[in-house]
C-alpha cells in the first residue's frame, strides 16, 4: 500500500524553532515527528511513502533517507512554490494511483498513534472516494469542523465557528484516505494551484453530491501547532499518553539510566527521557514528564521541570527552566542530533 507525508509547509507558528528547520523534522521523544508518523505507516502495512519537499528540503531527507532503516520505501517530490495541501497531492497523483488502489495521505507534522488499519477499513466499509480521520475536540474555535449526518456522511464544514454556533465539535485531522478517483474532480484546468482540501476539493466533492465520510479517531492526536501544543506533545510521548513508534535515548523514574554522564547528588522524579550524551551536573533537580534532548546539558545545581531541552540546549549551573523550552539554533539546524 502507498501513503504520502505531506512535509512541504513552512510551520510558522512554532517559529523560532522553524527558522531553520522544517516542521516535520522538529523533535518529538528526541526523535523528528516525520520519522514518527512513517514508523506508524510502516505498522500499519504501507510499504511505499512518497513526502512533498519545500521549506529546507534536505533536513527531511536527512531525517528519511531511502526509508529503508523505517521499514518502508520513500520517494520526494520538490515543489518550487508551495502548491497547497491538496496540489501538493495531485502533483504526486501519478505515483499515488499507479496501483490502481486506495491510498492514504497525512499530516507529515502532527502527532498522532491512530490507527490506520481501522481508518482504512472504514473507508472501504464507506464505498466512498474518501474518508477523513476527525477527532472530537474541546475547543471549536481552534480548528475546521467537520458537519456529519448520522452515517458518518459529510455535508459540511465549518472553520474555527463560535462555539455558540457550532454545528460539529469534530475536528479534521488531516489524516485521508483515497480512492484513485479522486482525482477526477479537480481536474488542473478547473482548479489551478494552489488547492487545498477543506477550501476547494471537499466542497467540490459536496457541490458534486459525491459521497465521502469520516472516521472517528479515539487515541492521541496534537496537531502541534503551536510552541504550547508542541511542548505539550513531548511531555505526553514521556508519560505515555501517546505510544509513539520510537523514543530517542533512555527512559529513567526516579534516577538517571547507567550510562548517562551525571555527577553526584542528582534527585529525578516522573519521568524523563535522558537524550544520548547528554550531562547532568551535580545536584541537578529534575522533575518530569521532562525531555533532555541529546547532547543537551543540565548544570550543576539546576532545576528543570516539565520541559524540553532540545538538542544541544543548555541550563546553567544554578538554573530553572519549569514548563518551557530551551534549544541551541546551530546544533537544531545542523539536525546533528
Amino acid at each position: 500500500m502507498r501513503a504520502m507525508v505531506m512535509a512541504a509547509g513552512l510551520g510558522t507558528r512554532l517559529r523560532p524553532i522553524t527558522n531553520a528547520i522544517p516542521k516535520p523534522v522538529v523533535p518529538v521523544g528526541n526523535v523528528a515527528i516525520v520519522e514518527q508518523l512513517v514508523r506508524l505507516l510502516a505498522a500499519h502495512g504501507v510499504d511505499e511513502v512518497i513526502a512533498n519537499l519545500h521549506w529546507f528540503p534536505d533536513r527531511v531527507r536527512a531525517r528519511l533517507g531511502d526509508g529503508s532503516a523505517l521499514g518502508v520505501e520513500i520517494s520526494y517530490r520538490h515543489e518550487e512554490e508551495l502548491l497547497g495541501t491538496a496540489g501538493g497531492v495531485r502533483n504526486v497523483a501519478d505515483y499515488l494511483t499507479a496501483p490502481g488502489e486506495d491510498f492514504l495521505v497525512l499530516a507529515g507534522d502532527a502527532l498522532t498513534d491512530a490507527d490506520l488499519g481501522a481508518l482504512i477499513a472504514a473507508h472501504r466499509a464507506n464505498d466512498g472516494v474518501a474518508t477523513l480521520g476527525v477527532k472530537k475536540v474541546a475547543d471549536v474555535g481552534e480548528y475546521g469542523v467537520i458537519v456529519t449526518g448520522s452515517d458518518g456522511r459529510v455535508q459540511g464544514f465549518q472553520e474555527k465557528p463560535d462555539p455558540a454556533e457550532a454545528l460539529s465539535d469534530l475536528c479534521n485531522c488531516m489524516i485521508y484516505a483515497f480512492g484513485p478517483e479522486l482525482f477526477d474532480y479537480f481536474p488542473c484546468e478547473e482548479m489551478a494551484d494552489p488547492v487545498d482540501f477543506a477550501n476547494d476539493v471537499f466542497p467540490a466533492l459536496l457541490a458534486a453530491d459525491v459521497p465521502f465520510h469520516v472516521h472517528e479517531i479515539d487515541t492521541y492526536w496534537n496537531d502541534v501547532g503551536t510552541l504550547p501544543e508542541y511542548l505539550r506533545g513531548n511531555l505526553d510521548a514521556v508519560t505515555g499518553a501517546v505510544a509513539l513508534p520510537r523514543l530517542g535515548g533512555e527512559l529513567g523514574e526516579g534516577d538517571v539510566p547507567a550510562g548517562i554522564a551525571a555527577g553526584e547528588g542528582v534527585v529525578v522524579e516522573g519521568p524523563v527521557l535522558f537524550g544520548d550524551g547528554c550531562e547532568i551536573g551535580a545536584g541537578a533537580a529534575l522533575t518530569g514528564p521532562l525531555v533532555i534532548g541529546p547532547g543537551a546539558s543540565v548544570g550543576a545545581g539546576a532545576q528543570v521541570k516539565e520541559a524540553l531541552l532540545l538538542p544541544g540546549a543548555a541550563v546553567l549551573p544554578g538554573g530553572i527552566l519549569a514548563r518551557g523550552i530551551a534549544g541551541d539554533a546551530a546544533r537544531l539546524a545542523a539536525g546533528d542530533w
